[in-house]
């Protein structure tokens, strides 16, 4: 409670990758009921860069409990994942809406 979405984002990123985040930017947000579901999120996309001490540093899947485990896509592969209905409602959102900010961010 009372977290700036930045601090959010390095926190939880933290927490659940055990990677550090340079300077966290709101990148999109995109409003995604799931009635089906009974939910209804909002969904707030920060876009950074990962304090890098170790080249090869990767996410760790510090809460095995909740999460199977972490992959990097491209835009191309989420595009592709959308095509075959193969994204969480937020995602899939987040694709069909094409944001620039993001799509710009894969490209870099």
């Amino acid at each position: 409670m009372y977290e700036s979405f930045e601090d959010c984002a390095k926190r939880e990123v933290l927490e659940e990758c055990n990677l550090r985040l340079e300077t966290p930017t709101l990148g999109h947000v995109t409003n995604d009921p799931m009635p089906d579901e009974k939910k209804h999120y909002v969904t707030i996309l920060m876009l950074a860069r990962c304090i890098v001490c170790d080249p090869v540093q990767a996410p760790e899947n510090m809460e095995p409990e909740k999460c199977q485990g972490w992959t990097s896509y491209s835009w191309d592969d989420l595009v592709a994942r959308q095509e075959k209905n193969e994204l969480f409602g937020p995602l899939d959102r987040l694709v069909r809406q094409k944001p620039k900010a993001i799509i710009d961010f894969f490209q870099e």
